[in-house]
């Protein structure tokens, strides 16, 4: 569902309304003409005009209601300009509300009542993983959560790729479970772990999670989140845009909160599962640091989407600092196989997956995936495959 002010998507959606208003009035003037010069009654233009009136106001009325509940009001409480001076716990109220028996649930709001706006984000101490688990007693093994007092209207699975990056992601399950919980979401955190110390591959490990996320719920959106990256504003909302594929981290205060170019899509993104099966995933092809999130943004337009983003008012997100990681060098090869991509996107991606899940277990804070997905190619690493 569409959270954000402005996209692409909003414009199209304004332009086909826009065509579909236009032929109507055209034709209702044309009839209203051609009456006005054959008939010398007056009834006839009268009636002619009040009939486009009335065509003119149900598309509008009809255009309304198909809008998406969640994004009309999300859209009409956002405050025009954000003060990050005043920043809130992320802990900050969530047991405003007491349990409900199952009788008496209702569905969640469309705006939930514990969004705060700004968090405070800061990496000072890290937590361990008691103290986590004490902070978010509702949450179920495996890192599933769903409200305890009303039934979410959205289910959105979190996928981490990762390896040997535990203070980071102790970071993470900290500061997500209360952010997510605030959006009265159900939702689950999925850890993908790359088995053995061969060449990192994040594609990879992001296909493996979707395929293993979908056997366990038909999930309305998938979240692809960097282990690195915490969300400051709670108005962020994780669910996707139906019609396109959405950029979440769009202002990383690695970047001084812009985008660091206009393709840019790493980070934090969110897609359908259908969005995802449709651009054929991530290439499993990429090896090593980079090219993957611009070989996925131009899957995007292969499949003939939009990417759309988050403002960057509130897509806001700080960045865990950090070094290089053991096995992650950078991929040499990635400039090439990004100008070839477009050859061998259709043969590369969800449907050549091949992959040994070594161990799927659920964790009190998060569903852990151990995957053996191979080493790099020996004679030609990080070369695209052959169309």
């Amino acid at each position: 569902m569409q959270m954000i002010r402005y996209s692409s998507c909003t414009a199209a959606k304004l332009y086909s309304l826009y065509k579909a208003i236009s032929k109507a009035f055209l034709c209702q003037t044309r009839c209203l003409f051609e009456r006005m010069f054959s008939v010398r009654t007056l009834e006839g233009p009268y009636f002619c005009f009040a009939m486009a009136c009335l065509q003119l106001l149900f598309l509008l009325l009809m255009y309304q209601r198909s809008s998406s509940s969640w994004s009309g009001a999300f859209m009409e409480k956002l405050p025009d300009k954000w003060d990050y001076s005043k920043l809130h716990d992320v802990y900050f109220n969530l047991s405003f509300f007491s349990p409900a028996s199952t009788e008496d649930l209702h569905y969640c709001p469309p705006k939930s009542p514990l969004l705060v706006g700004p968090i405070k984000v800061n990496f000072h101490n890290v937590p361990n993983m008691k103290r986590i688990i004490r902070k978010n007693p509702y949450v179920q093994r495996g890192g599933l959560y769903t409200p305890r007092h009303c039934v979410a209207q959205y289910k959105t699975a979190i996928l981490v790729p990762h390896r040997n990056r535990e203070t980071h992601l102790r970071q993470l399950l900290y500061f997500l479970h209360p952010f997510l919980q605030r959006q009265q979401l159900h939702y689950r955190i999925y850890v993908i772990n790359q088995a053995g110390n061969g060449t990192f591959n994040r594609a990879k490990l992001l296909n493996i999670g979707v395929r293993e996320a979908l056997k366990d719920d038909e999930w309305d959106c998938l979240f692809l989140h960097d282990v690195d990256l915490i969300p400051e504003n709670d108005y962020n909302l994780y669910v996707c845009d139906e019609l396109c594929p959405k950029h979440v981290s769009s202002a990383m205060n690695k970047f001084n909160y812009r985008l660091p170019y206009r393709n840019f899509f790493g980070g934090v993104t969110a897609v359908t599962p259908e969005q995802y099966l449709r651009m054929n995933g991530f290439p499993n092809s990429y090896w090593g640091w980079g090219g993957e999130d611009d070989e996925i943004a131009n899957r995007v337009h292969y499949a003939g989407m939009n990417i759309v983003r988050v403002p960057l008012d509130i897509g806001r997100y700080k960045m865990i600092k950090h070094g290089p990681d053991e096995g992650n060098n950078a991929n040499e090869k990635r400039f090439d196989m990004l100008t070839k991509s477009y050859k061998y996107w259709k043969v590369d991606g969800m449907n050549s997956l091949e992959y040994k899940c070594i161990s799927k277990q659920l964790t009190s804070l998060y569903t852990n995936i151990t995957a053996d997905i191979g080493e790099a190619p020996i004679e030609d690493k990080n070369s695209a495959p052959e169309s």
